[in-house]
């Protein structure tokens, strides 16, 4: 396994401000334009956007508001050097997005499972502006999105489940049927690449891929929100990526069955990962909640991806084998 080299020392961009204690309307509208462009606090005045072209024109036109405003403002870019690390800062963003993620997830969900009441057509209709509203919501937070938040994969695959219901019952399209179960050899000596800073669901993905699939396998750790494959590369747990979430399904429970997986003992393994990784509590596994605790400290321990996928293997090893003895 090998991670690619590190990416350049991140810049910031930091909006200090101090705004007017009236008009109250004032200071909300400033606040909907930080959370608009995707800021993030740092310090109670103090919000952040990496640094670019665009992230610096959008913290100008908010200065030039705020002081029109009466208020004061100052934009400087910042290399953080203690107090706060730039994985530190790059999580408070993510957390920022997953929360935006999650929220059109729990309407998507609420979509599906609601049941059809009116005619078929103006249940169409009505099922059809949800979508679009839902699809245009998805495509706001995506472009301020910096940092690739794990949540845009289920966000994306409910909206996508949601438009192949909406096809099959119009008869606008025919029913994508689910790609049939590939033998696991045919997955052996690919290059399985996923996005860095490693979860539940790669950290699963990648036990399996190297347990029961390739025990050769290389897996690859690459930045940015997109990748494109070079031949003989498998992407998994990543946004248009070969093996990822499907509905409402993760990644690793995907992965289970295009390699043909049947193991009773993997499958109750995949329904902690679901809930640990989607926050839905499908299936409500009373093992769930310490798994998610030791998942979580082996990321909080170990920074580099190789580590946590080693650190992990090992928790999915003992919760394998448990399964297999409880069955027995």
């Amino acid at each position: 396994m090998s991670n690619d080299a590190p990416s350049a020392e991140q810049r910031w961009l930091l909006l200090i401000h101090q705004l007017p204690s009236k008009p109250a309307y004032f200071r909300v509208k400033v606040w909907r334009r930080l959370q608009g462009i995707g800021a993030v606090a740092v310090k109670s005045t103090v919000y952040a956007l990496p640094a670019n072209a665009e992230t610096q024109e959008d913290f100008e036109w908010l200065l030039k508001e705020i002081i029109e405003g009466g208020g004061e403002a100052m934009v400087c870019e910042a290399r953080l050097i203690d107090g706060l690390s730039d994985a530190q800062a790059r999580a408070l963003f993510d957390a920022a997005r997953d929360e935006d993620y999650e929220e059109i997830s729990k309407e998507a969900r609420a979509l599906s499972a609601r049941p059809v009441q009116d005619s078929q057509a103006d249940a169409a209709a009505e099922l059809r502006t949800q979508i679009n509203r839902l699809r245009k919501r998805l495509a706001d937070i995506a472009a301020i999105d910096f940092f690739a938040a794990t949540g845009r994969l289920t966000a994306e695959s409910l909206i996508a489940e949601l438009e192949r219901r909406l096809a099959k019952d119009n008869d606008m399209a025919e029913t994508p049927k689910e790609a049939p179960p590939q033998a696991a050899p045919d997955f052996r000596g690919r290059v399985w690449v996923t996005r860095q800073g490693v979860f539940v669901d790669r950290i699963a993905c990648s036990w399996l891929i190297r347990r029961f699939i390739d025990p050769n396998a290389i897996i690859r750790f690459v930045p940015g929100k997109s990748y494109e494959p070079k031949p003989g590369e498998l992407r998994f747990d990543m946004f248009e990526g070969e093996i990822t979430h499907e509905g409402d399904r993760c990644s690793f429970e995907v992965l289970l069955v295009r390699a043909g997986l049947a193991d009773p003992a993997l499958q109750a393994v995949a329904e902690i990962v679901h809930d640990i990784d989607l926050k839905d509590g499908k299936f409500g596994r009373e093992e769930t909640t310490g798994i998610a605790s030791l998942i979580s400290g082996v990321c909080a321990a170990n920074p580099q991806d190789e580590e946590r996928i080693a650190q992990g293997a090992a928790v999915f090893d003992n919760l394998y084998q448990y399964f297999k003895s409880k069955r027995a």
